[in-house]
């Protein structure tokens, strides 16, 4: 996994060896992430970059010029996650945190408004990044509410995250689409 670290950023900006130290604090831009051949037709392959880079400001390496980037244990901790072993519980926990938010990790929330839940914009936030232009304004505001009266179990018009869990845990692809082999 470390070689695949070191061969996602530029040529000799990973040394081939690195104490423990210096490994915790470099860090490759986001950009070079998001171009590895599991994440670069993803449309949620920013939002993946992010979620996994969470150290991105004070402690950054000087070879990363932006103050983005992603260090050895934070790739080490997505492809982790990604693995075909990881438990369910934990791929939908970093699924509810991928697919309900647009900014940087919050702990407190979890989703693009930042309220801690899911709601019809949320949804149709995710939805227009999943299906791009296939679908028209209108069919996408249908398929969120149509995701809502069947997935928000308590009626309060917004996913809560058992709720999500409940329904990702249901899908029957999830544990074969959300990871990345090895």
């Amino acid at each position: 996994i470390f070689k695949r670290f070191r061969d996602m950023g530029d040529p000799g900006a990973v040394p081939r060896s690195m104490t423990p130290q210096q490994a915790s604090t470099l860090r490759i831009p986001l950009s070079c992430l998001t171009r590895i051949p599991e994440l670069k037709e993803n449309p949620f392959r920013q939002r993946i970059s992010e979620v996994f880079a969470k150290c991105q400001s004070s402690e950054l390496s000087t070879s990363v010029a932006s103050d983005e980037g992603i260090c050895f244990e934070e790739f080490l901790e997505m492809m982790s996650v990604f693995s075909e072993q990881a438990p369910r519980d934990l791929k939908v926990f970093y699924a509810f945190k991928i697919y309900g938010t647009n900014h940087h990790v919050n702990q407190q929330s979890n989703d693009f408004d930042e309220d801690g839940v899911l709601g019809l914009n949320d949804l149709e936030r995710t939805c227009r990044q999943l299906v791009q232009d296939d679908l028209n304004a209108d069919e996408v505001a249908t398929v969120c509410r149509k995701v809502l009266e069947e997935s928000d179990i308590d009626g309060d018009g917004v996913l809560s995250y058992l709720e999500f869990e409940h329904v990702v845990t249901r899908a029957s692809d999830f544990m074969a689409t959300f990871h990345i082999r090895i």
